[in-house]
């Protein structure tokens, strides 16, 4: 409730909208590593609940809700680069896995199972399992992607060239890569996903539903949809890069 001075009382923020921060640490946690804990995210995020109560202002036209949970994923990704979740090593496996995907479908014309994957990385389909668990949150943009005259580091590095052309200076990296097409790029790689991973990306990204309501939906374990959706990811890293 609020007070007489117009801020709300921090007990009922937080009994209200506890919900509201487990719902986003649920959602986070498909693309983390195992090692990463729930209830870290949750503190954090309660953390950050509570500071965009002291710097929510009604007047400026912004939904309370929504104002705040932009302030607890803030909470949390800031949790999460401070404890420095993503090592060397995993980021090398997340990499290994997407050049594995990237040549099966040049050689086979279409995107390899999970037993050609584990095959082209010479290791059995458990132990290929057991990465796609380990490298969660390891396969989306990082820093190193920016790496130049990097060979194995091209995502985003014509991308930043394009971005200085007639410019003189880089701008934001996110309003260049859709200024530049990568929107469109985007939406075929998703398009020419299996099935089942295009379901699982819309179950977890549009319709935001957590890991166990996504098994619910797919009859699968959590572990696997992890598992999943961090080969799904890499799958479209490998399209992606391809399209770049």
């Amino acid at each position: 409730m609020y007070t007489a001075q117009g801020t709300i009382e921090k007990s009922h923020l937080l009994e209200q909208h506890q919900p509201l921060v487990r719902r986003i640490a649920l959602q986070m946690m498909a693309r983390l590593p195992a090692s990463v804990e729930l209830d870290d995210l949750i503190q954090a995020g309660m953390l950050g609940l509570l500071d965009a109560s002291s710097r929510y202002q009604d007047h400026r036209g912004a939904q309370f809700e929504t104002f705040v949970s932009q302030r607890i994923r803030g909470a949390m990704l800031d949790e999460l680069r401070a404890s420095d979740w993503g090592s060397r090593g995993l980021r090398q496996s997340a990499r290994g896995i997407e050049k594995a995907i990237q040549a099966l479908g040049h050689r086979l014309g279409r995107a390899p199972t999970e037993g050609e994957i584990a095959k082209e990385l010479k290791v059995d389909l458990e132990t290929y399992q057991s990465m796609l668990q380990d490298i969660q949150g390891c396969q989306l943009l990082y820093v190193e992607d920016f790496a130049k005259g990097d060979p194995d580091n091209p995502f985003l590095d014509l991308h930043a060239q394009e971005a200085r052309k007639g410019r003189g200076e880089l701008d934001d990296p996110l309003a260049r890569l859709l200024e530049s097409g990568f929107r469109h790029q985007l939406v075929d790689a998703i398009g020419a996903l299996p099935e089942r991973d295009q379901l699982l990306l819309k179950l977890y990204y549009e319709e935001e539903l957590n890991l166990r309501e996504i098994g619910a939906v797919l009859e699968v374990s959590q572990s696997r949809v992890c598992q999943l959706h961090g080969q799904a990811v890499s799958r479209l890293r490998a399209k992606l890069k391809d399209a770049l």
